[in-house]
């Protein structure tokens, strides 16, 4: 485990690559979390987190499904739809500097009955079409982006 000092530093002067992950359901629905931290904190946002060093994104793309919906998948079994940037005024540690990403958004078809979403990261989950995603304000512009392509 990183040492959070060691982190911050990391955020503050590099950026941070992730996988987001744009998570349907067999009805076309797409699931967003209530963000707990910064930044993003309070925003509908999809879930997702970053690639650790030495880590492929393959075993990436596992644990962080397991992580953040409960259950494992594999890359293979998701469509990559590109690498986006996302730029934040705030960070995790809420020091007076800036967080950057580089996420990769991948799109997952799931069956919500397999998923036990936990708490960690989001305090509340909904399912949302991409119609109502995209006019809600309190839907993060970085998740909105992964549907709305002339956003970026």
């Amino acid at each position: 485990m990183l040492p959070f000092e060691t982190f911050k530093t990391i955020i503050k002067h590099t950026p941070l690559i992730s996988i987001d992950l744009i998570v349907s359901n067999q009805v076309g629905q797409i699931l967003l979390g209530k963000r707990n931290n910064r930044p993003a904190q309070g925003y509908w946002f999809v879930p997702g987190g970053r690639i650790l060093k030495d880590e492929s994104m393959s075993a990436a793309f596992k644990r962080l499904t397991l992580n953040e919906l409960g259950a494992e998948f594999d890359i293979d079994n998701a469509q990559l739809i590109g690498p986006f940037e996302h730029f934040y005024k705030d960070n995790v540690s809420a020091e007076d500097f800036s967080t950057h990403y580089i996420a990769l958004g991948y799109r997952l078809v799931v069956d919500e009955n397999l998923l036990e979403l936990p708490t960690e990261q989001h305090n509340q989950y909904k399912w949302m079409s991409e119609e109502q995603l995209l006019n809600d304000s309190y839907v993060h512009k970085h998740s909105r982006w992964y549907f709305d392509s002339s956003a970026t």
